[in-house]
């Protein structure tokens, strides 16, 4: 039996902006939560997210989608959100994680499939598209990576992935990540950020700023120190000093396979916030001219442009698919 911990239902009563029913998939012994909304029999979007997020990243995009005559598909990753949260760190791989989202759209029969991934739902997602393409209409990608033999990891990802190793500011008992999305949105500085996350003091968060806290930590509220083992393992998992447990072969070959996907009539969109210092903007232009696609940029929005530009974002997605 697989040892876990799984979060309050109360965390996620009344979240603001997130009124969505929960549904779950069952892989092996855990539950993994995802987000079923819009017509059953309408042509699918596949929405991913990364860390330290969870399918709320999504509560501004999803209405408009469905609005459009969309079923908006948003699973949170084991670890994450409402999913079941293993608490053995050797646990998690991106493989694993690859494994699981295939079991969902399988199991859920998923056709027709727009994708829209950002930050390791590249990874986790556009493996998908490469291994069952007869599933996937268009690809829409924002701030992500595929791993290739030439791919320049930047000072950005070096200093996150430093930062959860033994002695970074995030390898701390119990983190306080939900904090992370608050500051990456302009709504604390700098200051303040660490005032709270290291040194334990009251943010003083009101309005938009503690409504969006609230949301992105109900996940973890309550748990023990192994519930957070998900959120460590993802940025331990970058290739750059990981090869193996961040699936980087797989991944180099997906990135070479899906190169061609515009050649076979397919769609691909590339949306991006461009004062990202992770996922730079020059990153993207140059992915979205290899593969041919349209790029969309967001010149104001950062790492998570779902947290900021939720609304200019759907409207971009359907524009695309215009």
């Amino acid at each position: 039996m697989t040892e876990f911990v799984r979060t309050a239902e109360e965390n996620f009563s009344d979240l603001p902006g997130f009124a969505f029913a929960p549904n779950y998939h069952g892989w092996q012994d855990l539950r993994m939560h995802y987000l079923d909304e819009g017509p059953e029999d309408g042509p699918v979007m596949l929405l991913l997210h990364g860390m330290p997020t969870w399918s709320y990243l999504y509560r501004d995009v999803i209405p408009a989608l469905v609005d459009a005559g969309y079923r908006c598909i948003a699973p949170d990753h084991m670890g994450f959100g409402r999913s079941d949260k293993p608490t053995d760190i050797h646990w998690y791989t991106v493989a694993r994680h690859t494994e699981i989202l295939t079991s969902l759209i399988v199991e859920l029969d998923l056709q027709n499939i727009t994708l829209v991934c950002q930050d390791w739902g590249g990874p986790t997602g556009l493996a998908q598209a490469a291994m069952m393409p007869e599933r996937f209409s268009d690809l829409v990608i924002m701030n992500t990576w595929l791993h290739h033999g030439v791919y320049e990891y930047s000072a950005g990802i070096r200093r996150w992935n430093a930062g959860w190793h033994a002695g970074g500011t995030y390898a701390r008992k119990e983190p306080d990540i939900g904090l992370l999305l608050v500051l990456s949105s302009g709504l604390i500085d700098v200051a303040t950020f660490m005032a709270a996350f290291v040194d334990g003091k009251d943010p003083g968060l009101s309005g938009a700023a503690a409504d969006m806290y609230q949301g992105f930590s109900a996940p973890y509220k309550g748990l023990p120190d192994e519930g957070y083992n998900g959120f460590r393992r993802f940025p331990l998992s970058i290739p750059l000093d990981n090869y193996h447990n961040g699936n980087a072969a797989a991944q180099s070959l997906h990135y070479r396979t899906l190169l061609n996907w515009s050649a076979g009539g397919k769609g691909c969109h590339f949306i991006w916030g461009c004062a990202d210092d992770v996922f730079t903007e020059s990153w993207g232009r140059q992915w979205a001219e290899q593969m041919n696609a349209r790029f969309d940029a967001l010149p104001d929005a950062g790492h998570f442009p779902q947290n900021t530009h939720g609304a200019q974002l759907a409207s971009l997605i359907l524009e695309g698919k215009g």
